[in-house]
């Protein structure tokens, strides 16, 4: 065996790439072998004497990348009648017979394909992060497709994508075009994958995987996270827990149309392609025309799902999320307040309530703009974004102006990619709105979709949002909205229809990056109907994102725990609002565990409540740091238990929040057992003291006593929660 390495200086959180050259006594074919190896995992590919790239290893990085080459002679399976079925993007129409990853009808009209290893490139981009580029090209046709895999040492993350190409002498149709096809051997397999409608997202279900395939999908075109959000999780072998087990949590950076097969083939093993839907998206390539397909983001933890997720927690931070290591505005919106009922003075008191309140920003919700159509409902007004004269006659200018009296910031509400067919953006342009000409129209909250495949309506969307920060430099945050999905899918002006729902996304993020690039820093809100477009491509554009419209301090514990696999707290808002039963105390401390914001009646809170909605703002600013840029571990499912209970501890292991919730309401619930705390430095001693206590009440928590990490990680530390102390919030301190 020759072994040439590509590296010949490592860095030091750089992954090793080898090229293995090995000499059969039976061929004088040439074996291509490329561990990707981060921090804990290798992903190993090879090439078979025809050239073809196939998967041979995804798992624990062994100590001998030598050994790689070895893992595929101890599996004993049904022989590859294909020859393909570990293939590192699997063509159609050739020898392969499961699902493939990318389908073509060539310029002649033939539908076969077949990719071959030509070479690879690896470019290091930093200490910590590498690109490598797989070159791969059919033998007949000049048809390339490149792989890309950026690799996150430190963080065990991988980024994967395609570009696919070609030069023959006609436009060639791609019918399916995945982002990633991965190969996974174990003996059982177990999808955690997520459902939901408006004010129920982010439900699990578990399923063990059986033979045939499994597909998460939408084809909603926009919002399209409604009913199904493109993340989910596998298990190999057994379900992993929170801290045992291999997972691999992943999910296609995009926002729009997904698809998702995770097929068990007749081997007994896992091949999982993402991308882009096809549904109703064939693409017609044009020679030399390269089409690039989505992220899809991978990381595999051996060690249970609290390890991915503190994984993708430190990824999204470092590279993915908008200002993911800054800061972030705690607010007063005004929504639950007033809803679209509101004047100048109205709101000059809420400005008054915020700076009372201690929060440093007040945000305009729906409803102040549009005068032919005014805007007092959701049934009119939206697309027409000037100040509504009736409701401001000062405009936004006086709000501002307002606000810095009082020595708070200002936001405001948009929603710029929809419209009201009762407005006059619709009756000027009705060709900028997406809908068949022949078929009535169907409308989703009262409203249809402005088309974005149109470069004249991608400048007004982004004018909407430059004429507000050219009129009002001020402006300090924006509430991005987006709460239709695409009924009758069809623009007037765009040329070939099967490209809609790809130029739709594409035009998106035109104006995100436009938007982007003119003003950098400005905070903007993910909305969309709660969390209808949450996904990593979106969030590079956004500093965080709306989970729910469902505001219940209970149901949120669960709908924010599930995102948290996920998404770091940081980009996790929550707001106390009046949704439920649970006392003010409760539904602060639940939206504590992200960004901090409030939708209350400040004029209207009880004494007590006041005082102690202002103490825990500043208990909040005292451990945001800790929250949004700390780890975080999952201590009590509230699924299977009493008792919710999160932890976050900073990098240094010196101090922690724990929160933790009742959620059984049932005679006698109660924190019975001490709760096991992780994350903490055993040789370290720390103390524990209850935060966030309501005026009058006293803690049973004593503050003067001094565990050992050792301790509290052995036998554990128990909140005393109960039905007189349903939410409790703790901070853990070094002792010194």
């Amino acid at each position: 065996m020759i072994k040439i390495r590509i590296n010949t200086k490592p860095l030091p959180y750089c992954f090793l790439l080898f090229v293995s050259a090995f000499i059969s006594t039976k061929s004088v074919a040439q074996l291509v072998v490329i561990p990707i190896e981060t921090q804990h995992n290798a992903l190993v590919l090879q090439t078979d004497t025809n050239k073809h790239l196939g998967t041979i290893y995804f798992g624990k990085k062994l100590s001998k990348s030598t050994e790689y080459t070895k893992v595929s002679a101890q599996f004993k399976q049904t022989p590859d009648y294909t020859g393909v079925l570990n293939s590192v993007y699997t063509p159609s129409g050739s020898r392969n017979l499961l699902e493939p990853a990318i389908t073509v009808t060539h310029a002649d009209g033939n539908n076969s394909l077949d990719l071959k290893y030509v070479k690879h490139e690896l470019k290091n981009i930093n200490s910590n992060v590498s690109l490598l580029s797989i070159f791969l090209k059919d033998p007949i046709y000049n048809f390339k497709v490149t792989l890309q895999y950026k690799i996150y040492f430190k963080e065990d993350v991988i980024e994967q994508w395609s570009a696919i190409s070609h030069g023959e002498k006609g436009n060639v149709t791609l019918h399916k075009y995945a982002s990633a096809n991965l190969y996974l051997k174990g003996g059982n397999y177990y999808l955690t994958q997520y459902h939901g409608d408006w004010a129920k997202e982010m439900q699990p279900e578990e399923s063990k995987l059986t033979h045939g395939i499994k597909t998460l999908d939408s084809k909603l075109g926009t919002r399209a996270d409604l009913f199904q959000p493109p993340v989910f999780m596998v298990s190999l072998n057994k379900p992993a827990t929170e801290d045992e087990g291999t997972v691999l949590f992943a999910g296609l950076a995009y926002s729009g149309n997904f698809r998702t097969d995770l097929e068990v083939d007749y081997q007994d093993n896992l091949r999982i392609i993402s991308g882009i839907n096809n549904y109703a998206s064939p693409y017609t390539l044009k020679p030399n025309e390269e089409f690039t397909t989505p992220v899809f983001l991978y990381t595999l933890s051996t060690q249970g799902k609290g390890a991915a997720s503190r994984n993708l927690h430190n990824w999204a931070r470092d590279y993915k999320l908008l200002d993911g290591n800054g800061s972030r505005l705690t607010l007063l919106n005004n929504w639950e307040a007033t809803y679209f009922d509101f004047n100048e003075n109205k709101l000059a008191r809420l400005l008054k309530d915020t700076k009372k309140l201690g929060v440093e920003l007040f945000l305009l919700d729906d409803g102040w703009f549009a005068n032919k159509y005014p805007r007092n409902g959701d049934v009119a007004g939206l697309g027409d974004w000037q100040e509504n004269k009736k409701k401001l006659p000062n405009g936004i200018s006086s709000l501002l102006k307002e606000a810095r009296q009082n020595q708070v910031k200002f936001g405001i509400w948009i929603e710029p990619e929809m419209v009201n067919p009762k407005s006059e953006l619709y009756e000027k342009h009705p060709d900028w709105v997406v809908k068949q000409p022949n078929r009535p129209e169907h409308y989703f909250r009262n409203q249809l979709v402005l088309d974005l495949t149109n470069p004249k309506v991608q400048d007004f969307v982004y004018g909407v949002v430059d004429d507000l920060f050219t009129k009002n430099p001020e402006l300090a945050y924006i509430k991005w909205d987006c709460n239709a999905v695409i009924y009758n899918a069809h623009s007037a002006t765009l040329k070939n229809q099967d490209h809609f729902y790809i130029e739709y996304v594409r035009g998106l993020y035109k104006v995100l990056e436009k938007i982007r690039a003119k003003y950098p820093k400005v905070p903007m809100m993910l909305c969309s109907g709660g969390g209808g477009r949450v996904d990593y491509a979106a969030l590079q554009y956004f500093t965080e994102f709306w989970p729910s419209d469902n505001t219940d301090a209970m149901e949120r514990i669960f709908m924010q725990w599930e995102y948290s696999y996920f998404y770091p707290s940081i980009a996790t808002a929550n707001h106390v609002t009046d949704w439920g039963k649970q006392p003010i105390k409760f539904r602060t401390d639940v939206a504590m565990m992200g960004k901090l914001g409030f939708d209350i009646v400040v004029s209207e809170l009880a004494e007590k409540d006041l005082k102690f909605c202002q103490e825990a703002i500043k208990n909040y600013d005292d451990v945001k740091s800790t929250i949004w840029a700390g780890n975080q571990y999952r201590l009590s499912d509230p699924r299977t238990a009493n008792v919710a209970s999160m932890l976050y501890v900073n990098e240094d292991k010196t101090t922690g929040v724990i929160f933790n919730y009742l959620v059984n309401n049932r005679y006698g619930a109660n924190s019975s057992s001490p709760i096991l705390l992780k994350g903490l430095d055993p040789s370290k001693n720390y103390r524990i003291h209850e935060i966030n206590l309501y005026p009058g009440t006293n803690s049973t928590i004593k503050a003067d006593q001094v565990y050992s990490g050792d301790f509290l990680s052995t036998v554990g530390f128990n909140p005393d929660v109960n039905s007189g102390r349903t939410s409790v919030i703790l901070k853990i301190e070094q002792a010194k």
